[in-house]
């Protein structure tokens, strides 16, 4: 097992910048099974999750070629469901995305459950209830689906639920599809943004990406694109929240401020400023912290889900009483117990809240990372507190954050990953 050995109690400083989104990449490379022609994807992060989609798509036949440490061709012209790698399907929740594009392509193929985070309950049924309003028809046997879209039809797509993947799943599956389809109750975050773009440089036609309403005119003629993928407004918000909680200034290069309204508002209730540039933002840390009411994830434009354990960090930080409710998954909480290890002060109320209290003077200690944005949290922790710390299970960290430790020694942590 890898783990990261961590020295904390150092201020940073330094620039270091943002990679392409992870949550943007997934589904953009399960849309290039909606062409037989190459599209050519740049700035994408080298991760594990991400090393895992491309080795399911090559499994069923598609060709990958590196031109570039970031940038990927994929020719799916000579593609088989069938030979799906199922053990790699399993490993990742993103695999959940070719639902939609395997289901515009093919008029029937066999899926199995994905993998990935272990943060609650996370069900399929507005993903299937969704491709079920385009005319797709799914029968559970098992520990498998049969899909059979043959019937696949444009329509109206009311969703069950905000849901940023089954929005991405039936826009793919819209975009290959004759006629009108509107998705009403869609998510609006940029990487479904930048999912929309790419697929318009395919060929479909789109209007209202960034609102709760998209229109899609499909084709069932794609073509080939190109496309870069944006920056990952999580990772940006990691690092921000990082100079915030050990009080260092950091730039972070490519944060995109439009895709973090929130999140620095709520740093700035803290006690954080920041200088935002046109393609950067500096943390300028504050030598007070203070308590806020509350931090409360919701669906984009709100506070991500995905930053709300870095933001439960940093109320430990903070001089007072922070509640943090997270109100879409109700695993989100597991690092809490890792905190208390270190000398947290903290009281998980339900599923959903948790009461932290600050300011607490965190120590080293052997901790485990349980999910890939506890992973995370639990660097800023090690990096906060005096002594030496060992995050073990550190491949769900791998799945998000490129080589983190390389790129945080950078700017002067004390972080090496060793084998244990």
């Amino acid at each position: 097992m890898e783990a990261f050995e961590i020295e904390g109690g150092k201020k940073l400083s330094g620039e270091i910048a943002v990679m392409g989104s992870k949550n943007a990449t997934t589904p953009i490379l399960a849309a290039t099974l909606l062409t037989e022609e190459t599209c050519v994807i740049s700035n994408i992060p080298l991760i594990e999750d991400v090393f895992r989609m491309l080795e399911i798509l090559e499994s069923m036949g598609a060709d990958i070629e590196w031109r570039g440490k970031r940038t990927v061709a994929i020719t799916a012209k000579h593609i088989d469901p069938q030979k799906m790698d199922v053990a790699k399907v399993k490993k990742i929740r993103s695999s959940i995305l070719l639902l939609g594009s395997l289901s515009a392509r093919f008029d029937s193929f066999r899926f199995y459950h994905p993998g990935g985070c272990v943060i609650g309950a996370r069900p399929v049924g507005t993903h299937f209830d969704a491709l079920r309003k385009l005319g797709v028809d799914i029968v559970s046997k098992k520990k498998q689906y049969a899909i059979d879209a043959s019937g696949r039809h444009a329509g109206t797509v009311v969703l069950r639920e905000m849901s940023v993947t089954a929005t991405e799943n039936a826009m793919m599956l819209a975009a290959r599809i004759s006629g009108k389809t509107t998705i009403k109750i869609a998510a609006a975050e940029p990487h479904i943004e930048d999912l929309g773009k790419f697929l318009i440089s395919l060929g479909a036609k789109i209007k209202g990406l960034g609102t709760h309403t998209i229109e899609i005119i499909g084709s069932a003629n794609l073509h080939g694109a190109k496309h870069a993928v944006i920056p990952d407004a999580n990772e940006a918000a990691t690092f921000l929240i990082l100079g915030a909680a050990t009080k260092s200034s950091i730039t972070v290069r490519h944060a995109r401020e439009e895709h973090m309204d929130l999140v620095l508002e709520k740093l700035r209730e803290f006690g954080v400023d920041f200088i935002v540039a046109r393609d950067a933002i500096t943390v300028v840390p504050s030598a007070r912290l203070r308590s806020v009411a509350k931090v409360d994830t919701r669906t984009y434009p709100g506070i991500p889900t995905d930053v709300q354990a870095p933001f439960g960090v940093l109320a430990t930080q903070a001089e007072g009483e922070t509640l943090i409710h997270d109100s879409l998954f109700e695993g989100r909480f597991n690092y809490v117990p890792e905190l208390e290890k270190m000398g947290a002060k903290a009281s998980v109320l339900n599923p959903h809240q948790v009461i932290i209290r600050g300011k607490t003077r965190l120590h080293g200690t052997t901790i485990r990372s349980y999910d890939l944005r506890a992973g995370a949290a639990l660097i800023i922790a090690a990096l906060s507190a005096t002594g030496k710390t060992l995050i073990e299970d550190i491949y769900q960290v791998d799945r998000g954050y490129e080589r983190i430790e390389e790129r945080l020694a950078k700017i002067g942590a004390r972080m090496r990953r060793i084998e244990i």
